[in-house]
């Protein structure tokens, strides 16, 4: 008797271990407010890749400021897939051999399947007014804003800012004047996007965060609904949200096939459908069409002012940049 339960604890052993043998873990390295957004996805995903597949996946997320995320992911973080929210963090991994030369091509809409914009949330009621981006720079308005050499939320903020003047027909030098009145008013610069909202919503810091628009329906699940009011300026920025395997991990784990699989999962009409639930404004535009919340507001590119993102972290927000030189620490 002692023999057959041995026997039949070592079959269970084994059992398991081909079961974990079985089952792939995938590693997505994100920035700071998609966390909500891929926890859906990723409860979307198992069911069916193993509908589709007859394979187990695990897969675990990790979340901080995009450009703190592609730091630790260059420099050693096992990332199967990289989902972040400006390209210059990517073209950063590609340039360390970490990702592929031609990531932007691998994937539809150049590697970026959903879109995003700034707007503001300000404290219920909208006590201080605040109607566009011309009362940011008002004496007793309190910023609250992502450091943009941090994180992508906050270089969109500031490139929606500068755009803002150079869309109402002002210059570069008009455009800088704006933006260092704004960062005047900003008491202190959070790391990332999570860490912005934690200040303004649970440190009571300020009257007005800018941040993604995918951040209101984090805001409205995790504090509850009219904790906030949304305001939509007049003009914004399109930030995209770009995607890439890490091929450095994917050659290692021989992960390859199933990363892709996730990332084109992104673009299903399940994976547009989540993003838009989330206010992440899809790519697919008949599911874009089917939520009115995403407001019809005059967006331009980055490219359109800046040339590109690349070319904006060069002048703006590299060492001694645009941003050095206009934001003094408080």
């Amino acid at each position: 008797m002692k023999t057959f339960k041995l026997l039949l604890a070592s079959l269970a052993l084994l059992a398991s271990g081909l079961a974990c043998a079985q089952q792939q873990t995938l590693l997505n390295v994100s920035y700071d407010v998609a966390r909500e957004f891929y926890k859906d996805i990723n409860a979307a995903f198992v069911p069916w890749y193993k509908k589709t597949s007859g394979k187990d996946v695990k897969v675990e997320q990790s979340h901080a400021g995009s450009s703190a995320q592609a730091r630790a992911v260059a420099d050693g973080l096992d990332a199967d897939v990289v989902t972040m929210n400006t390209t210059t963090d990517i073209e950063f991994l590609a340039d360390r051999g970490v990702v592929a030369k031609d990531w932007q091509k691998r994937f539809p809409h150049n590697a970026a399947p959903t879109t995003s914009t700034m707007l503001f949330l300000v404290r219920n009621g909208n006590p201080k007014g605040i109607k566009d981006w011309d009362d940011l720079i008002k004496p007793g308005v309190q910023v609250v804003v992502v450091n943009p050499k941090t994180g992508g939320n906050g270089r969109y903020a500031y490139l929606a800012a500068w755009g803002y003047v150079r869309k109402k027909g002002g210059s570069d030098a008009q455009a800088a004047e704006f933006v260092s009145k704004l960062y005047k008013n900003v008491p202190v610069l959070a790391r990332g996007g999570r860490d912005a909202t934690t200040a303004f919503l649970q440190r009571n810091i300020g009257d007005v965060l800018i941040t993604f628009e995918s951040e209101v329906e984090s805001v409205n699940q995790e504090f509850g609904a009219n904790k906030v009011d949304v305001v939509y300026p007049s003009i914004s920025i399109i930030a995209e949200n770009p995607v890439a395997v890490v091929e450095r991990t994917v050659a290692k784990k021989g992960t390859g096939e199933l990363a892709k699989t996730y990332l084109n999962f992104l673009y299903s009409e399940e994976g547009q459908e989540i993003a838009a639930r989330h206010y992440i404004r899809p790519t697919n535009e008949a599911v874009l069409k089917k939520y009115p919340k995403f407001k019809a507001i005059k967006l331009f590119s980055v490219d359109e002012l800046f040339g590109s993102l690349s070319q904006a972290q060069k002048v703006h927000f590299s060492d001694g940049g645009q941003f050095d030189k206009l934001y003094t620490v408080k």
